[in-house]
């Protein structure tokens, strides 16, 4: 890519208002990136509607400079600045960090390595990581650790810092994740972060030594309200399935799922082993409903109720984890066909306990509970090839599950990386 006069890292300053802090912010950047990084760099200054001398000094970094660049925008919004600049670069390696350095730059090439590589598809600086050096006052501290245990118990999140400004993507990943991201200023960060982990994508994280700016412009209050609403609207939109993630929900580069084994319908292997699983618990979820029903009802009326209640559970998981069917679509058409399948499986059930029945008028219970075992073992084989072939065929064929096309590996080969005589290329 060098070689074609494209940088491999695109690193995205976004700023308003910031004269003072600018100049001397790039000239550092600049200067580390020139002096450590190995590959061809640029830097981006995102100016969203300032309005003092920002944009000159800008415009005069980016004469200067021939790594740096300046971009306009007249309406303000981090988020809004980071998703034009990178909707735009043609760089495989997208970075971006807080204008007050506050993050130690000896951390950026451990960010964005991973990335480069093709390993993750997103890196994010932690500051609350055990090894990390943080120095600010506790007021931030105690904002930014409370926030972040709200992400933790609203919506699931796994990773340890949402808003530390230091992080990177790749370009083929912000390419499809970008254009899901609604927030336009400081909750974009976390609403980005979150979509990618519910969709399996790979975030790697770096303990950063960070000291904090007395003189930051950032708004605590009206921040952190702005973020609560940003997470209200983020978990109610993924617990109706409103966010169609079965775009982002295969990772980008090389999966060992994707290999073809000779024989083995692609993605086969992988919708076996979920649907064992989910076969697994649905047959002890199934025995354990029977076993509660039988204190009640005859074997007939327990085994319909139990084979029902768990068919519909059946259906529900094996749609989203074997199948990758997620929102609301095609939901109740789904169940019905899946009913259908259930009332095979409750043939071959209640047929082998009026089999039973025939033989041995007097069964132990145990005895029954071994036919059932046999009979839900056949049933589960016929509800895996009428589930893969009648009930979700438009999604059998595609490697894991997915509908879109898979991207090709978006890491930078060491070939292509390498490929410029000169490893810095232009960068000095």
């Amino acid at each position: 890519m060098q070689a074609a006069g494209v940088p491999v890292l695109d690193v995205t300053v976004p700023v308003h208002n910031e004269e003072r802090d600018l100049e001397p912010c790039v000239r550092r950047l600049h200067e580390h990136l020139a002096r450590t990084f190995p590959y061809g760099f640029r830097i981006t200054i995102a100016d969203n509607a300032s309005t003092d001398s920002t944009p000159l000094i800008a415009s005069a970094l980016a004469d200067d400079l021939p790594e740096v660049r300046a971009f306009r925008l007249e309406e303000k919004g981090r988020g809004r600045a980071l998703r034009t600049v990178w909707s735009a670069s043609d760089a495989p390696v997208l970075a971006y960090m807080d204008v007050d350095l506050s993050t130690d730059l000896n951390a950026l090439l451990p960010l964005v390595a991973p990335l480069i590589s093709g390993h993750s598809d997103l890196a994010i600086g932690s500051r609350l990581a055990r090894s990390s050096r943080v120095v600010r006052g506790a007021k931030r501290e105690f904002i930014s650790r409370t926030y972040n245990l709200i992400l933790r118990g609203s919506l699931a999140a796994r990773f340890s810092d949402a808003q530390c400004g230091f992080k990177a993507i790749r370009r083929d990943v912000a390419q499809r994740l970008l254009p899901m991201v609604e927030d336009s200023g400081w909750f974009f960060d976390t609403e980005m972060l979150v979509l990618a982990e519910r969709a399996g994508l790979r975030i790697h994280e770096v303990p950063v030594d960070w000291v904090d700016d007395p003189a930051s412009t950032v708004h605590i209050v009206s921040t952190a309200m702005d973020d609560l609403k940003g997470v209200w609207r983020v978990g109610r939109a993924l617990a109706v399935g409103a966010l169609p993630l079965d775009r982002l929900s295969r990772p980008f580069g090389d999966d060992p799922r994707d290999r073809q084994l000779p024989g083995v319908p692609g993605g086969l292997a992988r919708q076996l082993v979920g649907f064992c699983v989910v076969g697994a618990l649905s047959t002890l979820f199934y025995l354990a409903l029977y076993a509660l029903a039988r204190t009640a009802m005859n074997p007939q009326l327990a085994n319909v109720t139990a084979l029902l209640v768990s068919a519909i559970a059946n259906t529900s998981a094996n749609r989203r984890l074997t199948f990758g069917v997620r929102g609301r679509d095609r939901a109740v058409r789904h169940q019905a066909q899946g009913l259908a399948v259930f009332a095979i499986g409750l043939a071959l059930t209640s047929g082998s306990l009026a089999a039973l029945d025939a033989a041995h008028a007097n069964a132990a219970h145990s005895t029954e509970v071994a036919v059932l075992i046999a009979a839900n073992l056949a049933a589960t084989v016929l509800r895996f090839l009428l589930f893969r072939a009648w009930v979700f065929p438009d999604r059998a064929n595609a490697p894991g599950g997915a509908t879109c096309p898979t991207l090709a590996t978006g890491g930078v080969t060491p070939q292509a990386a390498s490929s410029h005589p000169h490893p810095k290329g232009d960068a000095r």
